[in-house]
């Protein structure tokens, strides 16, 4: 038997093992292999891993405002979003996610966020409404946002902003610990659409707040938080036994 009639047959069994590797149950295919988690780019994916947990699956709300929403979309520009989402707010539950500021997602990962944020906008869903600025353009005057809230946040909040049987307490002290001045004026302006909440232009039917009016009511808001959020705040018995064991 010549050599070349060896090779052949012991040439035609690796192919065929090749094969039988390649397709044998448990391999992986090329097209299933995973991205290392910095080059995920898909936004979907980057969405739902780090922002639906609070702002809800396909941006509609859930623990934090709605970005799904025309009204926010349209004072919320491509900086503000990109720096909160980068940054996240000191003092409030919103964390940073950019690398840069100690998150896991790069510079890319945080561009295609907030590219696929702003596509959720879509042009003539305001009807030619001027909704306030994003952000608080002159100082707040605590005293008359007092007044503004009566006028277009008591019927739902309550008198005191304690809550009724239609909506929660917004003067709670940690809520107020939980969101910054800009989350509140957002809220106002926005409003809460999953919530029923109205926006700026439906407290008042025909009477839309003006952009001092929802600087105001901001300031009235910030006014009521404590200075030592979360902590005891004792009875009079338990100030005796305090007073007490301070003495001896």
């Amino acid at each position: 038997m010549t050599r070349l009639t060896i090779l052949l047959p012991l040439c035609a069994f690796a192919i065929l093992l090749g094969d039988g590797c390649n397709s044998s149950p448990g391999r992986p295919r090329p097209d299933s292999e995973l991205l290392p988690p910095d080059q995920i780019m898909e936004f979907n994916i980057l969405y739902a891993q780090n922002c639906a947990g609070c702002h809800g699956a396909g941006g509609k709300g859930g623990a934090a405002i709605a970005l799904h929403d025309p009204v926010f979309l349209a004072i919320a520009d491509d900086s503000a979003i990109r720096n909160a989402t980068s940054n996240g707010v000191r003092g409030t539950a919103m964390p940073a996610f950019a690398q840069s500021a100690g998150g896991m997602l790069t510079a890319q990962q945080i561009d295609a966020l907030v590219s696929g944020i702003r596509s959720w906008a879509a042009s003539g869903d305001l009807r030619n409404a001027n909704p306030p600025p994003y952000a608080a353009k002159t100082p707040g005057n605590a005293q008359h946002g007092a007044e503004v809230y009566q006028t277009f946040c008591s019927s739902c909040h309550g008198p005191n902003g304690t809550g009724s049987s239609k909506a929660s307490s917004i003067v709670d002290r940690s809520y107020l610990a939980l969101v910054s001045d800009q989350y509140l004026r957002t809220e106002v302006i926005a409003g809460r659409p999953e919530l029923g909440a109205p926006d700026w232009r439906a407290n008042v039917p025909g009477r839309p707040m003006s952009n001092q009016e929802v600087t105001d009511v901001v300031a009235w808001l910030a006014s009521r938080r404590s200075a030592s959020p979360g902590q005891p705040y004792p009875d009079s018995k338990n100030a005796k036994y305090q007073e007490h064991r301070d003495v001896n």
